[in-house]
């Protein structure tokens, strides 16, 4: 498993202080409702709000829960990136993390599986339950978590290997004992790849296209039978062609496995996702919950004006 974590590994530096960032890529990588609308005022208004410590808007889950966040924050050192996040994410639906640029999307996604571990001085606190566990319990198995909880990167990273051996290398490192051939077909199918590279399997992965190196490591992902898989805007370094075949795909996948996708693709959020949350940092730079409810009421009828505001372009 540690070469697998040390060719996954690409902590986002989002919501880290400049300095704190930079080291840590150095290293890691070898319910408020707005009583009337009204018009942007000058100044910091947006961040004053949620200095000021009033409440996101939440939706009540009337549908089984996959992940229960319960007062999550992260630090970097002295430097606290996240503060009490709280919502429920859904079982088999895609969830989309929105917000601006530092707002701590990727920190809160790195916090599923435990990835924070990987940069020196951070820290989690709060509860994220899992299968009845608190993932950020310092006692809880990492390398069990991971496998459970897979990862696919914002660029395509696959090992210099062939294409086989990229999907066959989890399981074979887990002690599958089962029909590997079989398991790699159908990760590959799963991940609508086969058929581009069924005659290809000795290939190496590294002469794929960007975008089929991305459905690979997607299939990497399958291949050791996640229950969740995290997804870090995917498709952000992919053509358009290639970036509607992975949004096809997380909604072909969303049928069997639980789908978290940090974008900053307003309208991939709303093709792709169910439910969306959306998080905002202050001044002091600390990321929050603002909102979180179904897609549609979100980008329709957002209930906090700060949603309304980064929906639609006026900030962020």
């Amino acid at each position: 498993m540690r070469e697998v974590m040390a060719a996954n590994r690409e902590p986002d530096t989002e919501a880290m202080p400049p300095a704190e960032g930079e080291a840590a890529v150095g290293r890691a990588a070898a319910g408020l409702r707005p009583t009337a609308a009204r018009p942007q005022q000058a100044g910091n208004e947006l961040f004053d709000e949620i200095e000021g410590g009033r409440g996101a808007v939440r939706h009540q889950l009337d549908e089984e829960v996959a992940l229960q966040l319960r007062d999550v924050s992260v630090y970097y050192g002295e430097f606290q990136a996240l503060d009490g996040i709280t919502f429920d994410i859904p079982k088999r639906r895609v969830t989309a993390l929105i917000g601006p640029s530092g707002c701590g999307k990727s920190t809160l996604l790195r916090c599923f599986n435990r990835m924070n571990d990987l940069i020196p001085d951070a820290r989690m606190v709060g509860e994220i339950t899992f299968a009845g566990r608190n993932l950020l319990d310092p006692s809880i198995d990492s390398v069990d978590v991971r496998r459970r909880i897979g990862m696919v990167f914002q660029k395509p990273n696959p090992f210099p290997k062939s294409i086989f051996a990229n999907v066959a290398f989890g399981p074979r490192i887990n002690g599958f004992r089962g029909d590997l051939e079989a398991l790699v077909e159908e990760s590959l199918r799963r991940a609508a790849l086969w058929g581009e590279v069924k005659d290809d399997l000795n290939k190496s992965a590294l002469a794929l296209s960007g975008g089929q190196q991305q459905r690979l490591c997607i299939a990497r992902a399958i291949a050791v039978q996640p229950e969740i898989i995290l997804m870090d805007e995917p498709a952000s370094a992919l053509d358009p062609v290639a970036t509607l075949k992975i949004e096809d795909l997380m909604r072909e996948l969303a049928a069997e496995y639980t789908i978290l996708v940090v974008t900053h693709n307003m309208q991939q959020a709303a093709r792709v996702s169910s439910y969306t949350a959306f998080l905002l940092a202050g001044e002091e730079r600390t990321g929050r919950l603002v909102e979180f409810g179904p897609t549609q009421g979100i980008f329709t009828n957002p209930e906090d004006r700060r949603t309304e505001d980064y929906i639609t372009g006026r900030y962020g």
